[in-house]
């Protein structure tokens, strides 16, 4: 399953894989400066920047493990590298739920590749049955998960632990597939560049749209997303009201629902969301001629520049 077909003696045949010889129109011609990375990973880089949902990032990525003959793709993000279980998605290429009995044990889902590597680590690692003795020593209930895996044909695998910083986030990225240890190295080594630079630019644009897609995704009405941007500019109840028109009762209905469909508690984590899904701007990243650029040069030191 999932095995490079064998090639016939004396033939030598280059694979065009499907990215590079689709028929779809291009999108853009590269400057011959963006022309020194691998193909594929040009054609792919260019395709993620139309990209306009998290759908289609993630239909990208799947489409490119599939064409480097790994098509079992993991994509796990946690809002905070301390406590794992605050999961902001889990997604697969394939039907994942054999695994819900086995993460139901702490000691196994404690030497899952997320929380032994990704939370601290930012090394990209090989995953997998085939990789057991490269590991840690694991428990007995880990190495069970590895072997019904490697059945499922997930024999071998690459992961690429990844970064937010605002607010903090860990994530992992996981391309596997049905090879012995031999192949996926072969499989690293040709495509290790392409596959770590396609899960952190894919995750970057990823969160993008992800957090573009909350509104929706948690129905918040366009009533609620002013009131979320007058919270987040520290207004109470009563100066919001004046500004909108309406009682202070109706102020605080609007806001207990846009606590119940966001999950969050206090004012001061809806400013924290308002500003994470961009309804108010980052102060430090602030666009008016007020705010000073610090510029720093090794034999000089810092200078503070407006």
């Amino acid at each position: 399953m999932c095995r490079p077909s064998a090639r016939q003696p004396g033939r030598r045949r280059r694979r065009r894989h499907p990215l590079l010889t689709d028929t779809r129109p291009p999108l853009r011609n590269l400057v011959e400066a963006e022309r020194h990375t691998p193909e594929l990973l040009q054609r792919f880089l260019v395709r993620l920047e139309v990209t306009e949902s998290s759908r289609e990032v993630w239909r990208l990525i799947v489409e490119l493990g599939r064409e480097l003959n790994l098509p079992f793709i993991d994509f796990i993000s946690s809002s905070s590298y301390r406590n794992w279980k605050k999961t902001l998605f889990i997604r697969t290429s394939y039907d994942a739920t054999w695994l819900a009995p086995h993460n139901d044990d702490p000691e196994v889902g404690r030497w899952s590749y997320f929380r032994s590597h990704a939370l601290d680590r930012l090394t990209p690692i090989a995953v997998g049955l085939e990789f057991l003795e490269d590991y840690y020593p694991l428990p007995e209930g880990r190495v069970r998960v590895l072997e019904e895996a490697a059945r499922r044909g997930m024999r071998a695998g690459y992961s690429v632990p990844l970064r937010q910083n605002a607010p903090p986030q860990a994530a992992l990225m996981t391309f596997a597939g049905d090879h012995s240890r031999r192949e996926m190295l072969a499989i690293i080594r040709a495509h290790g560049w392409t596959l770590t630079t396609a899960a952190l630019m894919g995750h970057q644009r990823y969160l993008h749209h992800f957090a573009r897609e909350f509104p929706e995704r948690n129905r918040i009405t366009r009533k609620q997303l002013e009131l979320l941007e007058l919270i987040g500019s520290g207004l109470q109840d009563k100066q919001i009201a004046d500004r909108l028109g309406v009682s202070i009762s109706a102020i605080r209905q609007r806001l207990n629902s846009l606590m119940q469909n966001t999950g969050v508690g206090s004012r001061a984590e809806l400013a924290a969301l308002a500003m994470s899904l961009g309804v108010l701007p980052d102060p430090l990243n602030r666009s008016d001629d007020a705010v000073q650029t610090m510029i720093e040069m090794d034999p000089v030191g810092p200078v503070l520049r407006r």
